[in-house]
């Protein structure tokens, strides 16, 4: 199928869709059309018998997934699903020779368009209906959001508004683009990506933040009070910082100067600011203890409906307390949501300042 060229914020790109053997979708995303024929793909069946359970205490849903537990485990290199297909090798997730971005449905998704409805049981459930795609960064099987290079990292943060676009229009009431980092977060796949969940309900952190921007909290006010100590970097009319009220030592947010409902939203300087501020933090991370810092990272932008005085931010949730020393969430974290922090961010902010 031709690509189709898009006029983004930053600069223009082009989108190819292909249809992949069991259904699923993929999107190549470049500053070039994409061309060639694609070579052998998975043809299985995709399950898509998640349900959503709702925790009657919490006031809050879960995802139950168990095809989850046989979804890709620290394959070897040479069997790596997201790498591009070469001749004569084992199939991939992307079965083409090269590429520059790639977004697909994942295979074991905990979400999925056509989730079926829970059968009957005393507890409040409904099907997990949304999408679950995963975000290729680049070809090469190793690299972060610090080494990939600014283009690259606009062309993603282009690619991130279409799928935006895309869930929104289909219905999504939130859309939560992440990267976890690390085997120590979980990661089973080393090659550099990170996930879109499009939810059919709005998580419950999601919604109490779209009511405090709708009921006046101002973001950027409170981070220009904060003052210079808790600041790291700028460009573009973004800024990264540590709040101090941040629960992870060394957590980091990135958000703009003008208030903004979401990346859909930005001028081509403040996309060139926020992919310039994403290879920043995480450069810092990695020089901060002379290692990869295995950290969560998320896009926070308003829900579907409830944008009033939203104001997007990026949240980067480190996990390394100092070197060689890891934050777990104990006991206490998850049972209360109570954090205990072990580095205060303006420590945390200096340190940072020191790594650029």
């Amino acid at each position: 199928m031709c690509a189709a060229r898009i006029e983004g914020r930053s600069s223009a790109y082009y989108r190819r869709h292909h249809a992949k053997a069991d259904g699923r979708s993929l999107y190549l995303y470049g500053y070039a059309p994409h061309e060639g024929e694609a070579g052998p793909e998975f043809d299985e069946a995709v399950s898509s018998g998640s349900e959503m359970r709702f925790h009657p205490l919490r006031q809050e849903w879960a995802l139950y997934s168990p095809h989850r537990q046989n979804r890709t485990f620290k394959p070897s290199d040479a069997a790596n699903p997201l790498a591009p297909a070469r001749p004569g090798g084992p199939m991939t997730e992307i079965p083409f020779s090269d590429f520059e971005l790639a977004i697909f449905g994942n295979r074991f998704p905990s979400l999925h368009p056509e989730a079926p409805e829970p059968f009957s049981a005393p507890w409040k459930a409904r099907p997990a209906i949304g999408d679950a795609e995963v975000v290729v960064f680049s070809p090469a099987a190793e690299g972060s959001l610090a080494t990939i290079g600014q283009a690259r990292r606009i062309l993603l943060v282009e690619a991130l508004i279409d799928r935006y676009q895309h869930h929104f229009s289909a219905g999504a009431a939130y859309v939560l683009p992440f990267e976890n980092r690390g085997e120590a977060v979980g990661v089973t796949l080393a090659h550099p990506h990170g996930q879109i969940y499009s939810f059919p309900v709005i998580p419950e952190p999601q919604a109490r933040a779209a009511d405090a921007f709708s009921q006046g909290y101002d973001l950027e006010g409170d981070r220009q009070d904060w003052g210079a100590e808790f600041s790291v970097a700028d460009a573009g009319g973004v800024f990264s910082y540590c709040p101090p009220f941040g629960r992870f030592p060394y957590e980091t947010w990135l958000s703009t100067r003008a208030r903004k409902q979401g990346p859909w939203d930005f001028s081509a300087d403040e996309v060139d600011g926020l992919a310039s501020l994403l290879g920043d933090t995480v450069a810092r991370y990695d020089r901060l203890f002379d290692q990869p810092m295995p950290y969560m990272m998320s896009f926070h932008g308003a829900p579907n409906g409830l944008s009033k005085g939203f104001q997007f931010s990026v949240q980067f949730y480190p996990i390394m307390r100092s070197a060689g020393r890891l934050k777990y969430l104990a006991s206490v974290e998850q049972a209360t949501g109570v954090f205990t922090v072990d580095v205060d961010p303006r420590a945390a902010a200096a340190d940072l300042r020191q790594a650029g």
